[in-house]
């Protein structure tokens, strides 16, 4: 029996720079091994090679229907799950002719997401004990915070259909209170 790899497949998508990839899993009787995240592969596969991973965040969410988002931030994020499956909705703010497009994607253990700068992110659980992993190309700091752009979950204009309606989801008081992408700005490139 050889030595397991894992290996990377890309999707792009209507959204230029945001990028799906499928992961492939050994499993056995004793579970499963995955390489989340092998730079070389990923790179191979369509990563952007400026890409350097400083920070690595853990979401964990308690039951089916957190939703949090839409957010973009100054940096780039890959996106993955280790355990539970969630729905992601993605929304280009940055200017041009793809201001307010919107992805939408099923992550499970088999499926992560590169998510450029200037796209807001946001995601709903589709099963309870979800894990929720972002890799970073900054670190977070409170004063960046000024330098995001958030939009309303609940904005019709954008025809999110989210599996669990919003009125049943658990979501943040902030996150229920952003603007619609009729009043935001596009996001500004803030430089890496």
């Amino acid at each position: 029996m050889g030595v397991a790899t894992t290996e990377f497949s890309v999707r792009k998508t209507e959204i230029p720079g945001l990028l799906v990839f499928d992961i492939t899993s050994m499993a056995d009787e004793r579970g499963w091994f995955q390489e989340k995240f092998h730079r070389a592969k990923l790179v191979a596969a369509g990563l952007p090679e400026s890409f350097e991973v400083v920070q690595t965040s853990v979401s964990f969410n308690r039951s089916a229907g957190v939703t949090r988002g839409f957010h973009a931030e100054p940096w780039d994020k890959y996106i993955s799950v280790v355990a539970g499956r969630v729905f992601c909705a993605y929304l280009d703010l940055r200017a041009g002719g793809n201001f307010g497009r919107v992805v939408t994607v099923e992550i499970d253990q088999n499926c992560a997401v590169f998510l450029p700068r200037g796209v807001a992110n946001s995601f709903q659980t589709l099963e309870d004990d979800t894990y929720y992993i972002y890799s970073v190309n900054r670190h977070w700091s409170a004063e960046e915070y000024d330098d995001y752009v958030f939009v309303n979950l609940a904005d019709p204009a954008l025809g999110v259909r989210w599996p669990i309606p919003l009125d049943e989801a658990v979501i943040s008081e902030r996150d229920r209170n952003h603007a619609a992408l009729a009043d935001v700005r596009p996001f500004d490139e803030v430089p890496a």
